[in-house]
């Protein structure tokens, strides 16, 4: 919590409270429903919220962003970025049913007005969209080919519209079918030892009509 607040010194109270809620709420959750491993329930602000909001230092989103979050898991990284951005819009989406009632039961109890989420997997999603975050599920040219006609036409980010993808390790290989793919290493932003390896992928995608 307190790398949080050293990290981002304009959250509010509220958000403070709703980021401190998190470890009750996923302990509990996780207690019926395993979302988190056993071993990294323990390290939650870092390995899973912290982790999550390395996107918002790639690019932090506008007032009236809609962001579309594949594959969410327990949550993650759609509802720490949904406590930063209260004004931004979030799509939570994940095939395992079990798992989208842990996020739902996570943002009514955190009260955010901002987050949907549904079972649904990402081919079959209606919109578009600012951002499409995901972590880790599945290789950049798989993950492309769900989400690539899912794009708003219209920028308004100093990064342009597209995937915001967090990932891990070297990325050489799986990046490269993608020149336009830049790599933003979440060490530069965090100091812990966890992060050494670990990546935000910024992936500019064009607007298909």
């Amino acid at each position: 919590m307190e790398e949080i607040i050293k990290q981002f010194p304009n959250v509010t109270d509220n958000q403070v409270q709703q980021f401190q809620k998190l470890e009750a709420l996923y302990h509990d959750w996780n207690s019926k429903i395993n979302v988190i491993s056993r071993k990294d329930i323990d390290e939650l602000y870092t390995k899973h919220v912290l982790h999550s909001l390395a996107i918002a230092k790639v690019q932090p989103f506008e007032p009236g962003t809609y962001i579309l979050d594949v594959g969410t898991g327990g949550g993650f990284p759609g509802i720490p970025l949904a406590i930063l951005f209260p004004e931004t819009r979030f799509y939570l989406i994940d095939v395992i049913a079990k798992k989208i009632k842990v996020v739902q039961a996570v943002a009514e109890a955190l009260e955010l007005k901002n987050v949907k989420a549904e079972q649904l997997r990402a081919e079959n999603v209606k919109g578009d969209f600012d951002f499409i975050v995901s972590r880790a599920v599945t290789n950049m040219p798989d993950f492309y080919s769900w989400v690539k006609d899912k794009i708003k036409k219209q920028n308004k980010h100093e990064l342009k519209n597209g995937i915001l993808y967090l990932k891990g390790g070297d990325l050489t290989e799986e990046l490269a079918s993608f020149p336009k793919a830049t790599e933003y290493n979440i060490s530069n932003f965090f100091s812990d030892e966890f992060f050494e390896t670990k990546k935000v992928v910024h992936l500019p995608l064009k607007f298909k009509a």
